[in-house]
């Protein structure tokens, strides 16, 4: 497939997002979301006595991708009428609260992140190679609080020059995607503004909060949302590996 042209030497900062874009641990997230929902609306709908209608990987895209886990979690819940406490970040996975339900998820994944680790894509190394030979400042951001945790499995910790993770964003109280607060934060921790950034979003919510943010490349990376989704919410360019971004082979 013929690379997409991107005058990388153009821009002072590129923003990646983490899960679907450098690494394929969105899979890894999509299944621990749905183990999680599936069980959780086996319960509730024999306690309720109503039949809840089941998760699907479509809820994934529409409820969870890109947002911060707990936002996720209320989002998919209200898609289903269903309302729970929302406790704290302390709840413990086997609470049935909003934070709960997230911590449940969470102990899914880590779980799966430590008994499987994590293969970064071979573009997305490529492409990031590629960067850093050009002297370009990198970031992460990401909405997962695990993201620095996902970098070391990855090998890649010492490749960006900031990472914006969803621990970090809530202390500093920056709402999380669709809002373009954690990209525009890492921008200006690169030392660039947002006009002269560049983000990498594989989820809807992100490319929107890229959009939303007037930055001056809003990149789609498509590993299931769809060309045409990730272009309606902002995307300049989509691509479907980031190899394609990559302006020449390195020798």
């Amino acid at each position: 497939m013929p690379r997409t042209v991107v005058d990388w030497d153009a821009w002072d900062a590129v923003l990646f997002d983490l899960d679907g874009v450098v690494t394929p641990t969105a899979e890894v997230h999509m299944h621990a979301w749905s183990a999680m929902f599936s069980s959780f609306l086996t319960a509730r709908s024999a306690a309720d006595g109503v039949a809840y209608p089941a998760y699907t990987e479509q809820d994934y895209f529409a409820y969870v991708d890109g947002k911060p886990r707990y936002d996720g979690v209320r989002s998919f819940l209200a898609s289903r009428g269903i309302t729970l406490p929302e406790g704290t970040p302390e709840d413990p996975p086997t609470a049935d609260t909003v934070a709960g339900l997230g911590n449940r998820k969470n102990e899914a994944f880590n779980q799966i992140l430590a008994s499987d680790g994590v293969t970064p894509y071979p573009g997305s190394v490529r492409l990031i190679a590629d960067l850093r030979r050009r002297g370009i400042p990198l970031a992460v951001v990401s909405s997962s609080r695990n993201a620095p945790a996902v970098l070391e499995a990855a090998g890649l910790s010492g490749e960006f020059d900031f990472v914006m993770h969803g621990g970090l964003a809530a202390e500093l109280g920056l709402p999380g995607k669709p809002a373009p607060d954690t990209f525009s934060h890492a921008a200006q921790v690169l030392g660039a503004t947002d006009a002269r950034s560049v983000v990498l979003e594989d989820a809807i919510n992100g490319v929107a909060a890229g959009h939303a943010g007037g930055f001056g490349l809003v990149i789609g990376v498509d590993r299931g949302a769809g060309e045409d989704a990730l272009r309606a919410a902002g995307a300049t360019v989509v691509v479907p590996d980031l190899a394609d971004l990559v302006a020449e082979e390195q020798p």
